[in-house]
């Protein structure tokens, strides 16, 4: 992170960064909240910040913003779908749903991935950068000035591997859950990983609040080999350990992720296989249709599989549930928008 990278400073930071300016407490408020709680994307929307301030911090300070590529709506649910372009030009994209507690967000914490998982857009084309702080705040700015809403809840379960990015995820939670910034309590955001065993340890002793989610995919190491490469160098026996110590540092429940593809996770010996290794640990298992994504050979287990999966985990009395598809018109999933643009732009070229 580059340390003219303003928005991605806390107060502190922004005002030892202005130390020489001499600037008073509350002009460094002013500009605190234009950066954090107002979403400013130009200096010039300060207006109660002297016009000679501005002009300095623009020309030192630029704001790391995104700036909106597509849009794209869900005809049956109103999810949003957003392709943004960042600073350095490099595509990412954010997803908005609706539910009845309000809007949650999707973030991407990343350019491209480097997991490979086998059935995922996002990691085909590789991994690029991690993103800022101030990137990763810029999605939801962007969000609710163009839809004229509050977002309530965050999930890190967009482009990337969120624990490959620890620092910079980690600075971005304590920034957005800050009282003089978005103040989004830290029990209303959910990281995803798919399972950076020694960065789980390193998270448990931070006891952030906030709500796990391991994307597990599968009851064996067989089988989540055949489908994320990490399982390699951390096998589930390791995993699960460090998903029982972060229930017992923290108090949360962890939630499982398990994207099912037809033959090769969905069967009754996987459910029976999955409620004996998390029968001891203090879970949610959301169960999500695959998506089909070009590229990848696995097809999505149709409703009557995943139904017949879901009820053999409750009778092990595992806490399960069938995730609601959102956004399934649009390709809400993660990577796929990003990966058609890149596709188009490599074509006209």
């Amino acid at each position: 992170m580059s340390i003219t990278d303003i928005k991605s400073m806390s107060f502190p930071e922004i005002a030892a960064e202005l130390a020489n300016l001499k600037l008073p407490e509350y002009r460094i408020k002013q500009l605190y909240t234009w950066l954090h709680k107002k979403g400013a994307a130009d200096y010039n929307e300060m207006i109660n910040i002297p016009a000679q301030l501005r002009s300095l911090l623009f020309d030192e300070y630029p704001i790391h913003t995104c700036r909106m590529i597509k849009k794209q709506i869900s005809e049956s649910d109103n999810t949003v779908k957003y392709l943004f372009s960042l600073i350095d030009g490099e595509l990412i994209e954010t997803v908005l749903m609706k539910y009845k507690y309000g809007y949650s967000l999707c973030l991407s914490t990343q350019v491209g991935c480097m997991m490979g998982c086998r059935f995922c857009a996002t990691g085909l084309n590789g991994f690029v950068k991690n993103l800022t702080p101030s990137e990763m705040l810029s999605q939801i700015h962007s969000v609710q000035r163009d839809m004229n809403i509050r977002v309530s809840h965050i999930v890190l379960m967009g482009m990337g591997e969120p624990l490959e990015n620890y620092d910079n995820v980690v600075k971005f939670i304590k920034l957005v859950s800050n009282q003089d910034g978005l103040n989004i309590g830290v029990r209303n955001l959910s990281l995803s990983t798919c399972g950076i065993v020694p960065a789980i340890y390193k998270l448990a002793e931070n006891k952030l609040q906030l709500t796990l989610s391991v994307s597990l995919h599968a009851p064996n190491d067989q089988v989540r080999n055949l489908l994320m490469p990490i399982n390699k160098k951390f096998p589930m026996k390791d995993l699960l350990e460090v998903c029982k110590k972060y229930v017992s540092v923290t108090s949360r429940r962890i939630s499982f992720e398990y994207a099912m593809f037809k033959g090769i996770n969905d069967s009754q010996e996987c459910a029976l296989q999955l409620s004996k290794i998390l029968n001891n640990i203090n879970c949610h298992v959301n169960l999500i249709p695959g998506n089909n994504v070009d590229g990848c050979s696995f097809e999505k287990s149709d409703i009557t599989a995943i139904e017949r999966f879901a009820d053999v985990l409750r009778h092990n009395k595992i806490n399960a549930t069938v995730r609601r598809t959102l956004g399934s018109d649009i390709e809400a999933s993660c990577g796929q928008l990003r990966r058609r643009t890149e596709k188009e732009q490599q074509i006209k070229s």
